[in-house]
């Protein structure tokens, strides 16, 4: 198994938590700016990353790289067993998408001052109001980590980057976040440049 992964992207990064947390080894191809490896751009149409190829199988959005990651090694599971739950926790991927990562990815493409203040404030208030569900369980809706806690985790390890200062009503974020942070796969799926973004 190869992935072709960026070392700053969060897409990548997510996929990179995921190997970790299975505790899978596989080759890394770091792949930076626009210089694409002549094999991704054969390999993938969309010439993005990341991009996982296994064997004849080539997948490239992070969301099915994930989930199919999450079935083809099934210890430990990071999605419930439960149908119900189960699309509950795909709903939740569905709303980090669609929320936080559109507007982090306008966010790291904007280059108009007034564009990067207007979407980070949104970004922000959007991961503040969610502080509730935080509180709630150890986790994000469960109490066991799961691929929602993969997804959700390499947005907010960027949160310095992106400039965005969580006040004090976000305390449970804040817990979320060094409970997260502080796991052995966290730690080994951060790369150099990752590690770099938190002082």
């Amino acid at each position: 198994m190869t992935l072709y992964s960026s070392p700053t992207c969060f897409h990548s990064h997510r996929t990179r938590l995921v190997l970790a947390e299975k505790n899978i080894s596989i080759d890394v191809v770091k792949v930076e700016g626009s210089d694409l490896p002549e094999d991704l751009l054969d390999l993938n149409p969309y010439h993005s990353v990341p991009t996982l190829v296994d064997r004849d199988l080539v997948l490239y959005d992070s969301r099915v790289i994930i989930e199919y990651l999450d079935e083809r090694f099934p210890h430990p599971p990071l999605m419930p067993v439960d149908p119900v739950t189960r699309a509950q926790f795909r709903l939740a991927l569905y709303r980090i998408e669609k929320d936080w990562y559109t507007l982090a990815d306008q966010l790291e493409a904007a280059s108009d001052g007034k564009q990067v203040v207007r979407v980070r404030k949104i970004l922000e208030e959007s991961i503040v109001s969610s502080a509730e569900v935080f509180s709630a369980k150890k986790f994000f809706l469960s109490d066991e980590f799961s691929l929602v806690d993969c997804s959700i985790a390499p947005i907010l390890w960027r949160l310095d980057t992106y400039g965005i200062e969580l006040p004090e009503s976000a305390q449970p974020i804040r817990d979320y976040m060094d409970e997260v942070f502080s796991r052995r796969a966290f730690q080994e799926s951060l790369t150099e440049l990752e590690q770099e973004m938190r002082p």
